[in-house]
């Protein structure tokens, strides 16, 4: 077997498809793994440009690398082992890897192209992009659903924490309810024993002068007894959600004069309580029940806090816009670092010393303004007395709807 013959041979037999075409790109040789690949037959493309094998921009770009090549012998022009996309006969395009090689014949020059179908190849970089892609979402999905459990950890580490935190308040508010109800509940019930063995004393001597007093003592010592279960169970209400106002409309006038002549019976040596109302109306739409309470909280904590022969002021007010209840005394006053603090149930100011008193009433007072759309409001000078301000709506919706 000669040179050519064995030549022949391996170009006929080759796995990668090899054509050869002239100087102007004409094909003079396609070997059957060509032929395949571009589902011809030779005689189909032999004599024909090698550009009805490609695809666009190839084809129309082909002959322009081909003449700039031959003139400018730029080698990189015919692009050497560059992707082209190749052109079947059914116009179905694919993937090939084209290696030129230039060969010099004694008459003239001749270009070899190696073709390599990359399908395969590209199918299955088009797989590991898909997979990739998947792997990224899968990704995503999961990191996603990590941070959803990392936020309904937290949002449960804050929700521990929450309740770690109210209990440790109630078990606070228990201690201190505690610690305030044997010394306010001692007192007065130490000064009921005294005065009932003094009364039995006096009355074996007949001195009535002696037993009126005490008689007197042991009323006043039930009286703060009964304030303070009366708070205890006005908390508890609150507390249990069962407090729900009740709207009328009344005569806040007559209500206020009614709550000044009780008041002024309990009152401390030449105390007087000054009451008096602005506005051209005195009818008012709240819960009667729950306003009284708040009235009488802030009168008996302004004549616990005042001294003998000091004057109380109470003042209503009815506008189109507004109630306006003020409660002012010449008393021991707030301190400043105890404001803060003051609405809080159990809380009393430094300053109150010996002085009775659960620490429940102005929560209590806050809480029952609250229900009924109200704001409570003060303003204390240490020593110099304190202001109370309960304010109302009189364009409150709700209260109107609920009365009519």
């Amino acid at each position: 077997m000669n040179d050519a013959t064995l030549l022949h041979a391996i170009i006929e037999n080759a796995i990668d498809g090899i054509i050869t075409i002239d100087k102007k790109g004409i094909v003079e040789s396609i070997n059957p793994s060509a032929c395949r690949l571009f589902g011809y037959i030779p005689d189909e493309v032999i004599g024909n440009n090698i550009s009805m094998l490609m695809a666009e921009p190839d084809h129309s770009r082909h002959d322009q690398y081909l003449h700039r090549y031959n003139t400018t012998r730029e080698r990189h022009i015919i692009g050497i082992g560059r992707e082209v996309k190749g052109l079947r006969k059914n116009g179905t395009q694919f993937p090939f890897r084209l290696g030129v090689s230039e060969v010099i014949l004694s008459d003239r020059t001749i270009y070899t192209g190696f073709v390599n179908d990359l399908s395969r190849e590209k199918a299955a970089e088009e797989r590991i992009k898909n997979h990739a892609a998947q792997l990224e979402e899968l990704v995503e999905e999961r990191t996603a659903s990590l941070r959803k459990t990392v936020r309904a950890l937290q949002e449960a580490k804050e929700e521990v924490s929450l309740s770690l935190e109210k209990e440790k308040e109630l078990s606070q508010l228990k201690s201190r309810f505690v610690s305030m109800a044997s010394h306010e509940f001692r007192t007065p019930l130490s000064s009921v024993q005294l005065s009932a063995s003094l009364i039995e004393k006096y009355s074996q001597q007949e001195d009535p002068t002696n037993i009126t007093k005490h008689v007197n003592k042991i009323k006043n010592a039930v009286g703060n007894l009964t304030a303070i279960l009366n708070d205890f169970l006005s908390l508890e209400k609150l507390e249990a959600g069962r407090v729900e106002p009740t709207y009328t409309h009344f005569d806040v006038v007559k209500l206020s004069e009614e709550i000044t002549e009780e008041m002024q019976m309990i009152t401390k040596q030449n105390q007087n309580i000054i009451y008096e109302h602005t506005g051209l109306t005195s009818m008012v739409i709240l819960d009667q029940n729950l306003l009284k309470n708040c009235i009488i909280n802030l009168i008996t904590n302004a004549i616990k806090y005042s001294g003998e022969n000091t004057f109380i002021e109470f003042n209503s007010e009815v506008t189109e816009e507004e109630y306006i209840l003020t409660v002012r005394d010449n008393g021991i006053g707030i301190p400043d670092a105890d404001q803060k603090h003051l609405f809080q149930p159990f809380f009393r100011a430094h300053n109150t010393g010996n002085i009775p008193g659960t620490g429940l009433g102005l929560n209590i007072v806050r809480r029952y303004a609250g229900l009924m759309n109200g704001k409570v409001e003060f303003e204390s000078i240490i020593n110099k007395g304190t202001t109370f301000t309960i304010s109302f709506s009189s364009n409150n919706e709700k209260n109107i709807h609920s009365y009519n």
